[in-house]
């Protein structure tokens, strides 16, 4: 009786059990326009451009095809030499999120690919594992959106409004949970850790491209954070606990840092 009941057991059970699968690609946007380091995917570390860096990283997560969404000719070219797949996309996009859409319509015009991980092009000591983790909580049709958060180490930190917080609480053993907001504020208040925002995304494909539409909301314009503009318009985005986040190469002093890393490892 106990063997026949455990080998079928209910439909009610299956659907809490049984996580659905996901197909996933990845997409790089890329452009040579940058304030603090203008160029920077072409900036050589270890003997060849950073964007190719960020390319073998994708590869390496070995989770779906990886392309790269340059603004830029220069980039498509150091790209398509190393035998990787780049779209060129309108330079006057207005945000990566916003090349990463345009370039999926191309790479993917049948739907195949129903998420996509949205990978910054200038993350080249990101550990590949990260990019599994940002899109297995989309496996629970409950989010709509997945990025990643690391634990806030000190007061400096969580004071410097350059440190994105993320509002989110994880009960003892959970690594997913839900964000309820995100701010350069340090936040929650009282006890407890606090969590730092890593800027790696996977969108369902249908939330990225209502994510899209949307115009800019108005805590996103407050807090020049894109990602409010989903939770202000009801998306739930899930957040992952990592040990620590790979930092983006915003800087010339972020140049030689990745430098170090990458040159000695």
């Amino acid at each position: 009786m106990c063997a026949a009941r455990y080998a079928n057991p209910p439909s009610s059970t299956l659907r809490h059990r049984v996580k659905p699968p996901i197909n996933p690609i990845i997409v790089i946007p890329s452009r040579m326009a940058s304030s603090r380091l203008p160029g920077k995917p072409l900036a050589s570390i270890a003997g060849k451009p950073m964007v190719l860096h960020v390319l073998d990283r994708a590869r390496e997560a070995d989770i779906g095809p990886v392309a790269v969404a340059c603004a830029d000719p220069e980039i498509a070219d150091a790209v398509r030499a190393a035998g990787g797949t780049a779209v060129l996309t309108d330079p006057a996009l207005p945000s990566g999120s916003d090349r990463v859409y345009a370039a999926l319509a191309a790479l993917d015009p049948q739907g195949t690919h129903d998420v996509v991980v949205n990978l910054q092009g200038d993350m080249p000591t990101l550990p590949p594992g990260q990019l599994r983790a940002v899109a297995a909580p989309l496996t629970d049709p409950a989010f709509d959106i997945a990025t990643l958060v690391t634990p806030i180490l000190s007061p400096e930190e969580a004071a410097a409004p350059q440190v994105v917080k993320a509002a989110c609480a994880f009960a003892d053993g959970q690594a997913v949970t839900a964000a309820l907001y995100f701010s350069r504020a340090a936040i929650p208040a009282g006890n407890g850790p606090m969590w730092h925002h890593v800027g790696i995304y996977a969108y369902r494909r249908a939330a990225l491209a209502r994510f899209v539409s949307l115009p800019e909301s108005l805590l996103e314009r407050r807090e020049k954070l894109e990602q409010l503009r989903a939770l202000e318009a009801g998306m739930r985005i899930a957040c992952t606990r990592v040990e620590y986040g790979a930092f983006g190469v915003d800087t010339p002093a972020d140049l030689l840092r990745a430098r170090a890393i990458l040159e000695t490892s």
